[in-house]
């Protein structure tokens, strides 16, 4: 399939009379691309357009060559940036509501990796530590067979070890064909599992490309070329 996962086409989205977002985007298939930049850039504005929790200002937004759209949400994961699950739920709870919301949920997946991460199935959602809850909601994104994945900040409030297994989860479970578009401040975590970046600063995309070339050519890690570019 040749169709990109995401395209934007003169994308803007406005809250004032400055906008938020203004960006023309191309993201192809079966790529991991982190999408890099500094508080207030435009990161969880363009994941939630994409998700379909916004709606675009101005501008042209495609997922597989379909408008956002209920159609469109069935193919996207959306890990939100903050806990969405409502606290009555317990983690087994949160399994069967995105079973019966998702065709494509792996419920043996899931829980493989609640054991894994050793969140008791049977405890509510608001008893949890604010890590834990990040973690059931990473096992919920990440246990979906999804052609296109949106994480918004999945390792910030979780320990190093547990980011080892969250950032090994985005590489194993994805379909070969299928993209993550991962935004995160913590570049040095995550540059090893990055095809591609992009940098966003006040809601212009100022670079994008493939991270293992731009590592050669300018001789710095991306986390190096990070601080460089947005430096204050």
């Amino acid at each position: 399939m040749n169709t990109p996962i995401l395209e934007a086409r003169g994308l803007q989205k406005c809250y004032t009379m400055t906008p938020a977002l203004d960006i023309d985007l191309i993201l192809p298939r079966g790529k991991v691309v982190g999408l890099l930049g500094p508080n207030g850039s435009g990161k969880t504005t363009l994941i939630k357009l994409a998700a379909g929790l916004l709606r675009p200002t101005r501008g042209e937004l495609l997922i597989s060559g379909m408008p956002v759209s209920q159609h469109t949400k069935a193919i996207v994961s959306y890990l939100p940036e903050r806990n969405a699950l409502p606290n009555w739920m317990k983690a087994a709870d949160a399994l069967d509501f995105y079973a019966t919301m998702f065709p494509d949920f792996d419920r043996e997946r899931a829980i493989y990796m609640l054991d894994t991460l050793q969140i008791p199935a049977a405890q509510r959602i608001k008893t949890l530590s604010k890590g834990m809850k990040e973690k059931v909601q990473v096992v919920l994104a990440m246990s979906r067979h999804a052609e296109l994945f949106l994480l918004d900040e999945p390792i910030g409030g979780v320990d190093p070890a547990t980011r080892d297994f969250i950032l090994d989860a985005v590489i194993r479970n994805r379909e070969p064909n299928s993209t993550v578009l991962i935004s995160t401040h913590l570049i040095t975590d995550v540059e090893q599992i990055l095809d591609d970046f992009i940098f966003l600063q006040k809601g212009h995309i100022v670079r994008y490309g493939p991270a293992c070339e731009t590592r050669e050519e300018e001789g710095k890690t991306l986390d190096q070329l990070f601080r460089e570019v947005f430096r204050c």
